[in-house]
């Protein structure tokens, strides 16, 4: 799921490692190579293995995914496998909270995303009065986009998963040029690692035994640290409910689509 270009490498390195570790652990058939886009595999029947937002696991994906863990990043915003969105606005603006964004407009990834929608929804809501809060919204597509909408003058606001923003702020500074991030959000369960529900329950533990073991390997800690991994979490199903409670509580205020 953060499989930028100036950390491609790297991820194909921690798939090879954790490839590896799978087959240690008694996996049979690990691919060699990624499926780069995930969406497709997420509903796949002979799904092994992939990573998923949280929003599809507790909306489209329900009861057709297992969670096996979730990784914990050294971004902004992170405690943990818990993590945060930048909201970003341009730099140049006199913007000092959510209030001085009324009638302007938005950009946001994707309506199935927390990081880039659910959770933005959630903190305009209060400002919105239940009415329409921006003069425009636009849907780009990807985190990436937006940043580049709100650099360009495009849109007032983007809200982008703060485990995208470091990379890009690493790797691609000049594409933050002309934002700023007015405030992080409140923090949910990071995108976890999932397998599909075929997927036998004594191999899912071979599955998270491996992340485990990747997570500890000395030749994957470049890596690692390319991708910011710093360590993993089981978190159940049931722990990822503060992200539907975050859109109830949008819907309660009114506010039940960003507008």
């Amino acid at each position: 799921m953060y499989d930028l270009p100036a950390v491609r490498a790297a991820t194909d390195d921690w798939w090879r490692g954790l490839a590896r570790h799978m087959r240690q652990a008694g996996i049979a058939d690990v691919p060699e190579g990624l499926a780069r886009d995930p969406t497709p595999a997420w509903t796949a029947p002979d799904l092994l293995f992939s990573q998923t937002c949280g929003y599809p696991l507790t909306h489209a994906l329900a009861g057709r995914v297992e969670p096996l863990c979730t990784l914990a990043y050294a971004a902004p915003g992170c405690v943990g496998a818990w993590y945060a969105s930048a909201l970003v606005v341009r730099a140049d603006g006199d913007v000092a909270g959510f209030a001085d964004l009324r009638g302007g407009t938005c950009a946001f990834n994707a309506p199935d995303s927390h990081s880039g929608c659910n959770v933005l929804r959630r903190m305009i809501a209060p400002f919105a009065g239940g009415e329409a809060f921006f003069l425009s919204v636009e849907e780009t597509g990807s985190h990436v986009a937006s940043i580049d909408s709100v650099a360009g003058g495009r849109a007032d606001i983007c809200s982008v998963d703060a485990v995208t923003q470091e990379p890009l702020r690493r790797h691609e500074p000049a594409r933050l040029d002309g934002t700023r991030v007015l405030a992080y959000s409140t923090r949910a369960p990071g995108l976890p690692y999932i397998a599909s529900p075929r997927v036998d329950a004594d191999d899912r533990a071979r599955l998270r035994d491996a992340v485990f073991a990747a997570l500890g390997a000395p030749d994957l800690a470049t890596a690692r640290e390319a991708l910011l991994i710093t360590g993993a979490e089981e978190i159940p199903i049931d722990g990822y409910g503060v992200i539907p409670a975050m859109q109830d509580e949008a819907i309660a205020l009114g506010y039940p689509h960003l507008a």
